[in-house]
This record gives C-alpha cells, structure tokens and sequence, in this order.
C-alpha cells in the first residue's frame, strides 16, 4: 500500500515563498517519478514539476524559474520551494509518485492561497 502525505500549503502574500513536502511510505520501486500537479478553481488539473529517482527534473513553464523540485530518495520525500508566487499559483496541490512498474498514486492535496 502506498501514501503520500502532502504538508506546507497555507496563505501567502503575492511575491512570498512556501515550500511544500510529501512524504511517501510503501516499496522502494512505488517512488520512481514523483511530482507536483495543482488544480486552480474552475481548472483542470495540471502538471507543476517532476523527478526522478535519478534527480531529472521537468517544470512547466509558468513556474520555471520560480519552483524548485528536490527528493530525499532515503526518505521516499518530495519537496517543492515556491519562491515570487503570484496569486495565479493559488490552487490545490497535489503529489503524485509512479512505480517502477508505471502504477500512479495520488496524495490528498493540500492548500496554497497566494492573496494580499
């Protein structure tokens, strides 16, 4: 059974910074790829960044520049270090990991309000 435990969301200020964590327990080979995704109001859901076990990392391009995405591989963890967020960044984030065999597992989600 895999779980990811998302914490760190909260209310910020437009240019503050959050850093989000999850942190994931099951099989080593559950935490292949692993990545943020978000979900703004009346939006679909979409990719943040990812990384693999081997540290390659992909960003989308609204955020390139401003996140940075980092894995402790030790502890089946993810982080995400929002830096100038802005109040479009306000959503529902969501981790995510992919097995080794290409399986999907999803965290619950946690806040992030970016707002004067």
């Amino acid at each position: 059974q895999v779980q990811l435990v998302e914490s760190g969301g909260g209310l910020v200020q437009p240019g503050g910074s959050l850093r989000l964590s999850c942190a994931g327990s099951g099989s080593i080979y559950s935490f292949y790829v692993m990545g943020w995704y978000r979900r703004a109001p009346g939006k679909q859901r979409e990719l943040v960044a990812t990384i693999t076990s081997q540290g390659t990392t992909n960003y989308a391009d609204s955020v390139k520049g401003r996140f940075t995405i980092s894995r402790d591989n030790a502890r089946n963890t993810v982080f995400l270090q929002m830096n100038s967020l802005k109040p479009e960044d306000t959503a529902l984030y969501y981790c995510k990991t992919i097995s080794t065999g290409g399986n999907d597992y999803w965290g619950q989600g946690t806040q992030v309000t970016v707002s004067s």
